[in-house]
C-alpha cells in the first residue's frame, strides 16, 4: 500500500500526521505523492472558513488528478462538518478526532507491531526526516477548555486530555534514541498541561522534567496561552541551556474591549509586561504572536490601539488571521459585524508591520552567532531563536552548527563559525 498524508492547520496537527503516519509504516505503508499513493489521508483544520475550503480545494484535486485514491479524511473540519466532507469526490472514510489516534485501526488495517494504546508509540522506526520534519513535534496534552468567542475548537477537540510525565519521558527517549536533536512540545492548550492529571501536574513540573531529563536535546516551547506563560516559565528558559529562547505568545487584540468580547482573560497591559519582561530578561528570544482582525464591534479606534501597539512593541512575527464567523462559537451572535472590505485592508496593514517587525529583530541579530539545526538538504538552518538562514551546502540534514547571522538585501544568511557539539557522537 502506497500512501500519501496531507496536513492543515497547527503543531498539534502535525504530531497527530507524524503519529499517523507512524501507524502506517508499521502497517507496511510506503510513502507517496498524491498523485501515486493508493491512500490519501488528509488531516484537516477548521479554525478559519478559509482552512475549510482549503480541505475541499485539496480533497478535489486528488479526487480529480488520482481517482483511484482512496480519501480518508480526520481532523477538526472533519469532525465539525462530516457531512460536507462526505459529500467530497474520493471521500471513502471519516475519522474525527477522538479516533485518529487509531486511524489505521479504523481503516481496517493491522500491524506486526502494538500500537501504543494512545501513548503515541506504536513500534514503527521513525527518523529525521521522516514526513519530511527535521525536529520532532511531541504533543503532550489535546483538548481545550477555555470559551474564547471565536474559537471553535473546544467542539471538535474536546476537553483538555493531558499525556501522563512518564508518558513524556518514554517518548523522548524513543526520540532521542531515533537520533533526533529537536523537539517542539505542543498542544492545543498547553498551557493547562497536568490540570485534568490525578494528583494535579502543570506545564512548570513538565518543563522541569523534561529539563531533568532533556538527552542533550533541545527543545521549543510551542503556542502558549500568555496567561500560562507565568515568571517561572520565563525564569526557566532564561537559565536553561535545553530550551529555545523562542515563545509564541498569542494576543488576538491590543483593544481591551475586544480581548472582553473575544473572552481572553488577559488585558493588553498584563500583556505588554510579559513581552517586555522577556526582551529584558532574554535579549535574543523571538516572540511571536497571532492577531484577528476584523473581530465583530471592532471600530476603528480598536485598530488604532492594535496597530499602535504592535509598531512599538518587542515581537518578532505576527501570523494574521482575519475573522470568519464560525457556527457554534458565541461570536456570530455578536452585533457589528465588519465589512469584508475593511477585514481586508486591516489584514493588509498588520501583515506590513508584521513584516517590520521580523525584519527589525533580523537586524538586531546581525553578527552575533546563534547555535541552530540544519534541516530540508541541509543548506537552511533554524536558530535557536526560530530565525531560517541559508549556508553554504555541504551539510546534511540534522547536523547542529553555529551560524554567525548576516542581513543584506532583506534576507539573512549565515556562515558556519563551528559545528556545534553532537551529543551521543
Amino acid at each position: 500500500m502506497k500512501y500519501s498524508i496531507v496536513t492543515f492547520g497547527c503543531r498539534v496537527n502535525q504530531a497527530d500526521s507524524f503519529q499517523i503516519e507512524e501507524q502506517l509504516i508499521a502497517a507496511g505503508g510506503l510513502s507517496s505523492s498524491t498523485a501515486d499513493a493508493d491512500v490519501v489521508v488528509v488531516n484537516t483544520c477548521s479554525v478559519t472558513g478559509s482552512a475549510d475550503q482549503g480541505t475541499r480545494q485539496i480533497v478535489r484535486k486528488i479526487a480529480r488528478d488520482n481517482p483511484r485514491a482512496r480519501i480518508v479524511v480526520t481532523g477538526c473540519y472533519a469532525t465539525r462538518r462530516p457531512d460536507e466532507v462526505a459529500d467530497l469526490p474520493g471521500v471513502v472514510q471519516i475519522v474525527p478526532n477522538e479516533r485518529k489516534e487509531f486511524l489505521a485501526q479504523e481503516m481496517g488495517l493491522t500491524t506486526a507491531e502494538r500500537f501504543g494504546e494512545g501513548e503515541g508509540a506504536c513500534g514503527a522506526r521513525i527518523a529525521p526526516g521522516l514526513a519530511g520534519r527535521t525536529a520532532f513535534t511531541l504533543r503532550v496534552q489535546t483538548g481545550c477548555d477555555q470559551t474564547c468567542s471565536y474559537c471553535i475548537i473546544p467542539t471538535t477537540r474536546g476537553t483538555g486530555r493531558s499525556r501522563p510525565l512518564a508518558g513524556v519521558v518514554h517518548e523522548i527517549d524513543r526520540v532521542a534514541d531515533a537520533g533526533y536533536r529537536e523537539i517542539a512540545i505542543t498542544g492545543v492548550h498547553l498551557g493547562s498541561y497536568g490540570r485534568d492529571l490525578a494528583g494535579g501536574s502543570s506545564l512548570l513540573e513538565l518543563l522541569k522534567t523534561i529539563e531533568r531529563h532533556s538527552r542533550g536535546l533541545r527543545f521549543r516551547i510551542s503556542s502558549l496561552e500568555p496567561m500560562d506563560c507565568s515568571d517561572e516559565i520565563v525564569d526557566l528558559v532564561a537559565s536553561s541551556t535545553c530550551f529555545a529562547p523562542h515563545f509564541h505568545l498569542p494576543l488576538q487584540h491590543a483593544s481591551d474591549a475586544m480581548l472582553v468580547a473575544m473572552r481572553r482573560p488577559y488585558t493588553l497591559g498584563y500583556y505588554r509586561r510579559l513581552v517586555d519582561r522577556i526582551r529584558r530578561d532574554i535579549p535574543h528570544a523571538s516572540i511571536g504572536t497571532d492577531i484577528i482582525v476584523g473581530f465583530p464591534g471592532e471600530a476603528d479606534a480598536d485598530f488604532a490601539v492594535l496597530e499602535s501597539y504592535l509598531r512599538e512593541s518587542a515581537i518578532t512575527h505576527v501570523h494574521v488571521f482575519p475573522y470568519s464567523d464560525r457556527p457554534g462559537t458565541a461570536a456570530t451572535q455578536l452585533p457589528d459585524k465588519v465589512h469584508g472590505s475593511v477585514v481586508r485592508d486591516r489584514a493588509g496593514i498588520i501583515r506590513a508591520i508584521g513584516r517590520e517587525l521580523s525584519w527589525r529583530f533580523h537586524l538586531a541579530q546581525d553578527d552575533s552567532v546563534r547555535p541552530g539545526l540544519t534541516i530540508e538538504d541541509g543548506s537552511l538552518v533554524v536558530t535557536d531563536n526560530y530565525l531560517k538562514v541559508r549556508i553554504p551546502p555541504g551539510r546534511a540534514r540534522n547536523e547542529r552548527v553555529n551560524v554567525r547571522l548576516r542581513t543584506a538585501d532583506g534576507n539573512v544568511v549565515g556562515a558556519i563559525v563551528q559545528a556545534a557539539h553532537q551529543p551521543g557522537s
